[in-house]
């Protein structure tokens, strides 16, 4: 982090008796600030509360204000590992990582939504039936009818939790390039996604919504009776990340592609 000193830190916690307890002991040996005067965040849970963390805070961390994470949950792939020693030693020689988030605008039923996404928006099926769906990149259609539990664009960041459950590709961290996975595809059956340009517009129409029924999912942020989406790279938004130099998230993300 260069000359920056981390002298206020500002600590957060998920719901978990473990990492309530380790909020605890981190406030009684470096005190705690409220996130708006802080030099950094540093919340205390698993992936899914990292992500909480980022909505909670966004109008902070999108000016800027850095995220150091440890874990305190059950993955922890966005986490650094739980240490309540020479934090702020950590903090100065930790790593920086800018990521961009997806942006989203869905027309639904209920009217029109906006949300970003850290690690990916996925469409998924509401109903017993197969969701039918049309895809288009750039505003040419590439599939006329993706018929599939449902399908989702990715991060870097994202493409090791949900995408890479669903098959999809890991993709390096500053690759520029967005993984597009469908989910349990049944035609085209033979079709197993694609890796898309960062810069690329993707567009998805739920056809016959009445009769088959669509969710969109920003996150862990759900719009039911989805009839359109559109999703890109929000360029303009940047968070910082920080990992401890021995873990940083480049490297979690490239031993992934050789895991066993």
């Amino acid at each position: 982090m260069g000359q920056q000193t981390f002298e206020k830190l500002a600590f957060v916690a998920s719901s978990r008796p473990t990492a309530q307890e380790a909020m605890d002991e981190l406030i009684k040996i470096y005190g705690n600030v409220d996130a708006a005067e802080a030099d950094a965040i540093i919340p205390l849970g698993g992936d899914g509360f990292m992500l909480e963390t980022f909505r909670r805070y966004l109008p902070l961390v999108t000016r800027g204000l850095p995220v150091y994470g440890m874990n305190k949950g059950t993955v922890g792939f966005l986490m650094n590992k739980y240490d309540p020693n020479n934090l702020k030693t950590r903090l100065e020689n930790a790593m920086v990582t800018p990521v961009h988030p997806l942006s989203m605008r869905a027309e639904a039923t209920g009217g029109t939504f906006e949300d970003i996404a850290f690690n990916e928006v996925s469409v998924f099926r509401q109903s017993q039936q197969a969701a039918h769906i049309q895809v288009s990149v750039d505003g040419k259609v590439r599939l006329e009818r993706l018929v599939a539990d449902g399908v989702m664009l990715s991060t870097p960041v994202g493409s090791t939790a949900y995408n890479l459950s669903a098959h999809g590709p890991v993709i390096p961290l500053g690759a520029d390039v967005l993984a597009l996975t469908p989910i349990s595809a049944f035609r085209p059956r033979r079709w197993r996604g694609a890796l898309l340009s960062g810069h690329a517009k993707v567009r998805f129409d739920v056809l016959n919504p009445t009769k088959r029924p669509v969710s969109a999912s920003a996150d862990n942020s759900e719009i039911q009776d989805l009839i359109s989406i559109e999703i890109e790279q929000d360029e303009d938004t940047t968070l910082t990340m920080l990992f401890d130099e021995e873990h940083g998230l480049a490297e979690k993300i490239l031993q992934e592609q050789f895991a066993t």
